[in-house]
């Protein structure tokens, strides 16, 4: 048979760090092992009933048979306002601020296939979500690293950005609470970011996929509470962590209009808009959520303080996440974090995602995904423990 060339843009693309993951954990599952699966984001809890309901309703409604609107409904695109007001206090235009994206992974990926011309550079938080890699590979354009280290609450220090780097960017990519490092931001970060993007003519594009989690209280900032930040950018809210909906892909984009207007023309060419029940469902969860966030907040914080204790009690020293619902945790001298990861899947069964996968940076650490009962969390400790490697 023959067999065609990919195109340029194809092999370009990074290898998919999470797509080997999983078949990582899949092999070892064959193998007949009980695998403590912590190496994946994806959410374990179901999506609250009430936006079941919602969907189950609406998919009855045979208005929602039909093509949905290009761009997607405008009962969505204003409770999406309402969100970020309610929220945020953070005024948006529903009309020409607010795009529906099908999932955040789409719009983070199609961004830069929006903006970028080849060669354009970007610059992308190491470590960082690897998806952002796959938009710049597509786009032909070329990734420039901001190391994120402790010493700096992991966060881009941009005295340490080569100033030359900074007037050729045309993108930059950031993400608070942050995948992998569950750091947080600081308004004062937020505000300096703004001011360095409009310095230097950076569109941002704050990925803001753990916005609703945060712990001890505090409630992670969006960058458009920054006075200018729709001056010069945006932000990529998802239903998929909010509200356990990462299997109906739905997120949007909201901010500057000239980039909600190429997200929505790239899209106008891709797809004719999510299934309207869908829709409708995601307007019902944003409406009437309130409950359901504070829930699921709380179930994160609990498993978030039972790791880490239990983690602590063994040896294994990290600080605890303050957003997201990931640990950053330290691989033990002697060990890389693929080799750790590697241990931890052979002799503990338990997979953890190594630091490497997300940017040179995240060498020496591994995320542990908080995404199973305290019970689990607490075995899967107990299994490291045994290897007595702390």
């Amino acid at each position: 048979m023959h067999k065609f060339q990919f195109s340029d843009a194809l092999n370009r693309l990074p290898d998919q760090f999470f797509a080997n993951l999983v078949k990582k954990v899949g092999k070892k599952k064959g193998q007949g092992y009980d695998v403590i699966n912590l190496g994946q984001g994806n959410p374990d809890l179901p999506t609250p009933s009430f936006i079941v309901e919602a969907l189950q309703e609406a998919s009855e409604n045979p208005t929602f048979h039909k093509y949905s609107p290009f761009q997607g409904y405008p009962f969505l695109k204003q409770s999406i306002a309402d969100f970020y007001k309610r929220e945020y206090d953070v005024d948006v235009d529903p009309n020409h601020e607010v795009a529906i994206l099908f999932g955040a992974k789409t719009g983070l990926v199609e961004i830069s296939q929006c903006l970028l011309n080849p060669h354009d550079q970007v610059l992308v938080p190491d470590p960082g979500y690897p998806d952002y890699l796959s938009g710049i590979a597509l786009a032909g354009g070329n990734p420039i690293y901001m190391p994120l280290i402790e010493e700096h609450n992991f966060l881009p220090n941009y005295r340490d950005v080569d100033p030359d780097d900074l007037d050729a960017a045309k993108l930059m990519f950031l993400n608070y609470p942050n995948n992998p490092t569950a750091a947080t931001a600081t308004k004062a970060f937020f505000d300096q970011t703004v001011e360095r993007a409009k310095q230097h003519h950076i569109c941002v594009v704050h990925d803001f996929a753990y916005g609703a989690i945060g712990f001890d209280g505090e409630k992670p900032r969006s960058f458009l509470q920054s006075e200018g930040a729709k001056d010069i950018g945006i932000e990529v809210y998802t239903l998929s962590k909010t509200f356990n909906m990462a299997g109906w892909r739905v997120a949007f984009a909201v901010g500057n209009p000239s980039v909600i207007q190429a997200i929505e023309l790239l899209q106008d060419h891709y797809y004719v808009s999510i299934f309207g029940a869908i829709q409708k469902a995601a307007h019902e969860a944003l409406q009437h959520g309130n409950q359901a966030i504070h829930d699921l907040v709380d179930t994160y914080e609990k498993r978030r303080d039972a790791f880490i204790d239990y983690a602590h009690r063994i040896g294994w020293h990290g600080d605890a996440p303050k957003g997201s619902f990931f640990a950053w945790m330290p691989v033990p001298k002697g060990y890389s974090s693929e080799s750790f990861a590697d241990l931890l899947l052979e002799e503990a069964h338990v997979m953890v995602a190594p630091g490497n996968g997300f940017g040179p940076s995240g060498e020496g650490y591994v995320r542990i995904g908080l995404l199973d009962e305290e019970e689990r969390l607490r075995e899967a400790c107990d299994r490291i423990d045994k290897l007595q490697l702390f």
